[in-house]
């Protein structure tokens, strides 16, 4: 519902295409591997904790299916936090009204920061999830840099290792 919501009201969302795919291969690699998507072409959203004290402070990051977020380095920093982690599952699912897999900056808690890492923006066309697990959204990755609270963070992702 948030993702629908979003992209209602988008200026952008004629550019965003939503293709219906298979639940059981929501997970990027496996999405990848049906339906021939190159994971240079895939983005991921990963929902993190930021905590500085006993305040604590959610965030999005957007990368590359090829890279990883640098979470505990540039995230933690980008973000003034003493600790940074992958947030819990049911905290990710009950805060952003978004299935787990699915997750995506469109329809995100408009206080949170999107931190998009530069490659993402560079790739052209990406695949990242609709907030349901059937389903994927097509969109330039150029405009993920355009929603509400978006950063693009230089250094924010690393290549997988």
């Amino acid at each position: 519902m948030p993702v629908a919501e979003f992209l209602s009201s988008w200026s952008h969302a004629s550019s965003v295409s939503v293709a219906a795919i298979d639940p059981d291969l929501a997970d990027t690699a496996a999405f990848c591997e049906r339906y021939r998507v190159g994971l240079d072409v895939s983005a991921n959203c990963v929902v993190v904790a930021a905590r500085r004290g006993e305040d604590v402070r959610y965030a999005a990051c957007v990368v590359l299916a090829t890279t990883r977020a640098d979470v505990n380095g540039v995230v933690r920093r980008h973000l003034d936090a003493r600790k940074a982690s992958f947030a819990p599952m049911d905290d990710a699912v009950a805060l952003t009204g978004m299935e787990y897999g699915g997750i995506t900056p469109p329809g995100l808690p408009r206080q949170w920061p999107v931190l998009v890492d530069p490659a993402v923006i560079a790739a052209g066309d990406v695949g990242i999830g609709s907030g349901v697990r059937r389903s994927k959204l097509v969109l330039p990755g150029r405009l993920l840099a355009e929603l509400p609270a978006a950063v693009v963070v230089e250094g924010l992702a690393a290549v997988r290792g």
